[in-house]
């Protein structure tokens, strides 16, 4: 293997009316949070959230700024390629959007951003102005407001 990091992110497919893609949790705690899970999927919801808070740091904890989006404007997390025990959890997260249609993709990314906060299992990132503002960052054809070696799959698309 050539050493190169991959980062992986689950985020949705449309813009937030604050302008960013929201992740997969976020999608998640939204359905939540507007009461439109079922008692078995709030169960799902809950345990996983409770799972995913012990397994690893949040990042404002560390640093309450990292999220500030004044500091680190459109900051958003990406899971390390190796955190595979926080990814092999992600399927079921995917299940529950998909049954409420809400739509998620699956980002790859050698280098998705600035890089604010990073531990043995995550990274956030302030995406590149060319990013945030949704242009094509050069010639290579990414698609807009990605890297030229960002990969998007389609969650459910066999990744």
């Amino acid at each position: 293997m050539s050493g190169t990091t991959t980062y992986v992110r689950f985020q949705s497919t449309e813009r937030s009316p604050r302008g960013h893609f929201p992740g997969i949790f976020a999608l998640a705690n939204g359905l939540a949070r507007e009461g439109r899970l079922s008692e078995e999927q709030h169960r799902f919801w809950r345990a996983g959230n409770d799972w995913y808070d012990a397994a690893y740091t949040d990042p404002s904890r560390v640093d309450p700024t990292v999220y500030d989006s004044d500091v680190n404007p459109g900051a958003v997390a990406w899971f390390k390629g190796t955190a595979t025990h926080l990814l092999d959890r992600i399927p079921g997260y995917l299940a529950l959007l998909a049954a409420h249609r809400v739509p998620c993709e699956r980002l790859e990314s050698a280098d998705p951003g600035r890089i604010v906060y990073e531990d043995d299992v995550q990274i956030v990132v302030v995406p590149r102005q060319d990013r945030v503002r949704g242009r094509r960052p050069d010639r290579r054809g990414a698609p807009a407001g990605h890297s030229p070696g960002e990969l998007r799959l389609r969650a459910g698309s066999g990744r």
